[in-house]
């Protein structure tokens, strides 16, 4: 089971502790829940989340959190930034980790070949053997 949760485009969630002044966006969902298939894939379609502030002297670059749930591994929660975000440089959080573990969570996403206001990309996360579970987001 993969779950995902994320701000709007506006960077705001749909929280009740949320402060950001940001509008909700009322067409959008917010989070979403899937099995994988056979081979542990599945994609999903989103908007690009907006940045958010989270204190005085930091705001939080686009994100996209994940809960991965598979029987006999333990659970795994963890994020996905977009690679070439300017504010990926000062987020606290990713740069609390090692430039490997920072690759690992950094996706890249490119236009979709024909439809230039949509990106693409791949964001695998494995837990246990390689192969185990892949999460591969597709973003409008």
């Amino acid at each position: 089971m993969v779950e995902i949760w994320q701000a709007c485009a506006s960077g705001r969630y749909d929280h009740p502790r949320d402060s950001n002044p940001a509008s909700l966006d009322p067409n959008f969902q917010y989070w979403g829940r899937a099995l994988t298939d056979a081979a542990g894939a599945y994609r999903f379609k989103s908007v690009k989340p907006g940045a958010y502030p989270f204190a005085p002297d930091w705001t939080r670059p686009p994100h996209v959190h994940f809960r991965v749930a598979a029987p006999g591994f333990p659970l795994l929660i963890t994020q996905m930034y977009f690679e070439g975000e300017d504010l990926n440089a000062r987020d606290r959080i990713l740069q609390g980790l090692s430039l490997s573990q920072r690759r690992l969570v950094t996706a890249a996403f490119d236009p979709v070949r024909g439809d230039r206001d949509r990106l693409a990309g791949r964001f695998d996360v494995v837990i246990g053997t390689p192969g185990a579970a892949r999460v591969t987001p597709e973003l409008d």
